[in-house]
């Protein structure tokens, strides 16, 4: 059991939902019988300068209550520590998507949740990714990484805050196909191939899940030292209407015009600009000129409080 642990709170998750849940949530914490404390985001990116700190003050657990920008921007602080001193890390789902919690395994309901965390009885190390773009910048993501038509369909999720959800999503991505039907021309090289190809998006995936219920990858494994990565031919948007349900089942793979390999580090260039989400939250919007990057995998890189 974690002796020293910080609770960081994202208040604004689930359109604000988070903060009635966690306030439910006090009286599971005050019966834990170790140093726990309280820190809430009140800024983007708060979250990761608060793992970084809280571990750097000796806290062995950081547990993220809220959806999965909120594991993320806690596990890029996390990553910032020597692995010898890197906090286990728990999750508490009161967000939209809660893709990485699924991933993991952890109890949908928050109280169950947070209990499990708090005892800490199945941890075990999982990968995490790394993003390097053509200026140096680095992005660590923990679940999936979309370039292309995924991305733009999360951009479009942040601008639909009247729905929550699946929903939400659901209905930016037939947004995307509407309005936003563009494929580029991407040069692939992997550690075990190098291909080009005309794509409408491309989803590199260290669990089976993104978007609250899109099945992109359905077995991918985040502790197997590896990736997957789904790539979507240039197609009509009638097929790619065709395809979101095939998405939703996890049956799309059936389609010739998809394609899902395996990698250990993987170059991306492409002839127009990548637009990049990391675990829902947006590396590069429309306006940006990013055309080549780098990710790899770095194995068993966090611990991890599993369902």
């Amino acid at each position: 059991m974690p002796r020293k642990v910080k609770l960081i709170l994202n208040p604004m998750a689930d359109m604000g939902n988070a903060w009635k849940v966690a306030r439910d949530l006090r009286s599971i914490v005050q019966e834990f019988k170790g140093d726990v404390s309280w820190s809430g985001t009140v800024y983007p990116t708060h979250a990761t300068e608060l793992a970084k700190q809280a571990a750097e003050e000796g806290c062995d657990m950081i547990i993220a209550l809220g959806g999965d920008g909120t594991v993320h921007e806690v596990i890029n602080g996390l990553m910032q520590i020597p692995e010898n001193k890197r906090p286990i890390l728990g999750v508490v789902p009161i967000g939209s998507g809660n893709d990485f919690a699924y991933a993991i395994g952890v109890p949908k309901k928050a109280d169950v949740a947070l209990v499990h965390a708090l005892n800490a009885q199945n941890v075990s190390a999982i990968d995490m990714g790394l993003l390097t773009d053509e200026h140096g910048r680095t992005e660590y993501f923990d679940n999936t990484l979309g370039m292309g038509f995924d991305s733009v369909v999360t951009i479009r999720s942040h601008k639909l805050p009247i729905l929550r959800g699946f929903v939400m999503y659901l209905a930016a991505v037939i947004q995307t196909i509407l309005l936003n039907h563009n494929p580029i021309r991407v040069k692939y090289e992997t550690d075990r191939e190098t291909w080009e190809d005309d794509t409408m998006m491309t989803t590199v995936c260290n669990g089976p899940r993104e978007g609250g219920g899109f099945m992109i990858s359905p077995d991918s494994k985040n502790d197997d030292g590896e990736m997957q990565f789904l790539t979507v031919k240039k197609v009509s948007r009638l097929t790619m209407f065709r395809l979101v349900p095939e998405f939703m089942k996890g049956t799309h793979l059936r389609f010739k015009q998809t394609r899902l390999s395996t990698f250990k580090k993987m170059r991306m260039t492409s002839n127009a600009p990548l637009y990049i989400h990391a675990d829902g939250e947006i590396f590069s919007n429309f306006g940006s000129n990013i055309r080549d990057i780098t990710v790899e995998v770095l194995p068993k890189a966090l611990k991890v409080v599993r369902g």
